[in-house]
């Protein structure tokens, strides 16, 4: 298993699978809407096989970890993209590495916080606004649990 940077030429399947993970490319959290399979990517990789995908944004002195998959669960995937992404923005000097989750998602959220990121805010009814910039949101998620709110996670640098 080793974590590298997307390539140009996979840009076409970056695209591809954001479609099929996310419902779009574009990926919507604080009020705004990102075109994920523009940004800058790492991609897990086992041997030929694409195991994984982190898109990334850096900005401000910040870094918004944009999307994450594991395709293959439990095996490390999503620490090792994760890891690579907190080097990226230890590397340009960030203060911090940040993202969105929605109230529903328990296993990020157990993911994320065993893996030292915190909650630092939550941001009651966000979703219920972004579904009118990306209607294909659902209503209802993980467990049966109504998607209302976004929590938002942090990982100091430094």
């Amino acid at each position: 298993m080793q974590v590298r940077r997307l390539g140009d030429e996979e840009r076409p399947w970056l695209e591809a699978h954001l479609t099929r993970a996310w419902g779009a490319r574009h990926v919507v959290s604080r009020g705004r809407s990102q075109d994920a399979a523009c940004l800058p990517a790492f991609v897990c990789v086992d041997g030929d096989d694409v195991i994984g995908v982190a898109t990334f944004c850096i900005s401000g002195g910040e870094c918004e970890l944009v999307t994450i998959d594991a395709l293959r669960e439990r095996a490390g995937v999503g620490s090792a993209l994760l890891a690579a992404v907190a080097e990226e923005a230890t590397r340009q000097a960030c203060r911090r590495v940040w993202l969105v989750t929605t109230n529903d998602n328990l296993t990020a959220l157990r993911f994320y916080q065993r893996r030292g990121l915190r909650i630092v805010a939550v941001h009651p009814g966000a979703v219920d606004e972004a579904r009118s910039m990306k209607p294909s949101i659902p209503s209802v998620g993980e467990d049966g649990i109504p998607i209302h709110d976004e929590l938002e996670l942090e990982l100091p640098i430094g």
